[in-house]
């Protein structure tokens, strides 16, 4: 069942961006987490949900999201791209539909199990909350290096807000270069990738909410040599993850606590750098679309003078 689902997100996925679709099941940390939880049924989902976004049908693209958000809460963060450009069309009604939608499709699937059995429902909720810093975390790998550990909770939050009041402020940087599919889905991958990086954990199926994201994301052939830079950084931490948890064990083969430490911060600096190179294409298109209207100007001058 989960490779057919990964078969069938695939097919979205080249419905939606064919030039770079190869990149999401050759990918080896895709295929070496593939299995590890049931991530893909909200990879698919919130696929869905995208690709009915770009198609316009803004209902059964919110009744996807809501589905999706109810299988994993990834796609949430997701809702804050689709926002910022409900909001820079002006579309206030569309945006409040679409959040009504998603609410009510997360409500009919979640209410009844919360109603039927509460602790069980909320423990997922109530473990997030309460958890200190977790394996593959940035905070996990400062505490294996004997850094002072801030009140996680209340820190996540608040550096959470400020990358998405950043990444809101790119956003309307580049709003006017691009089209409007193109700028969701940076943001989309951005706030993902914010989202995973400032958690308490990041967990290895992680991998497969982001790289979708980031092939929707990506526009210029150029791109592949970062993606595969970062990937590989990625395929790096499914080992190390192992090779640490078999630590416990007593196994020989097992690595130290610092070096787990420095393969997490290895893997935080790859996806910083393929961010990094999303958000410089979008900055080199919104460059070139401002020469090129500073060039339409002064080609107009000339012409006004003589009436």
């Amino acid at each position: 069942l989960i490779t057919l689902l990964l078969f069938l997100s695939i097919f979205i996925l080249w419905r939606l961006k064919p030039e770079f679709v190869a990149l999401f099941p050759i990918a080896p940390a895709v295929i070496g987490t593939l299995f590890i939880n049931w991530d893909i049924y909200a990879v698919l989902f919130a696929l869905l949900s995208i690709y009915f976004y770009k198609d316009r049908k803004l209902d059964l693209s919110a009744l996807f999201m809501g589905i999706a958000i109810a299988t994993k809460f990834y796609p949430g963060v997701i809702l804050f791209g689709i926002t910022l450009v409900f909001w820079k069309q002006r579309e206030i009604i569309s945006l409040v539909r679409y959040l009504a939608v998603t609410i009510v499709t997360w409500s009919v699937i979640n209410l009844p199990i919360a109603m039927n059995n509460f602790d069980g429902w909320w423990r997922f909720f109530k473990l997030n909350i309460d958890r200190d810093s977790d394996l593959g975390s940035i905070w996990y790998a400062a505490s294996l290096l004997k850094f002072p550990q801030p009140n996680i909770n209340n820190f996540t939050i608040i550096l959470f807000l400020i990358a998405l009041g950043a990444i809101g402020v790119f956003y309307f940087m580049v709003a006017q270069s691009r089209s409007d599919f193109a700028n969701l889905a940076t943001v989309a991958f951005l706030t993902v990738a914010a989202f995973v990086t400032i958690s308490k954990v990041y967990s290895p199926q992680y991998i497969l909410w982001l790289t979708p994201l980031a092939v929707l994301a990506m526009t210029k052939d150029q791109e592949r040599r970062t993606f595969w830079i970062w990937q590989g950084t990625e395929a790096l931490y499914h080992f190390g993850i192992w090779q640490y948890l078999a630590s416990y064990t007593g196994a020989k083969f097992g690595i130290s606590e610092t070096f787990y430490a420095i393969i997490i911060l290895i893997r935080i600096a790859g996806l910083a750098y393929f961010s990094s190179t999303l958000i410089q294409t979008a900055l080199a298109a919104r460059s070139t679309s401002t020469r090129n209207a500073q060039r339409n100007l002064l080609e107009f001058l000339p012409d006004s003078t003589h009436g």
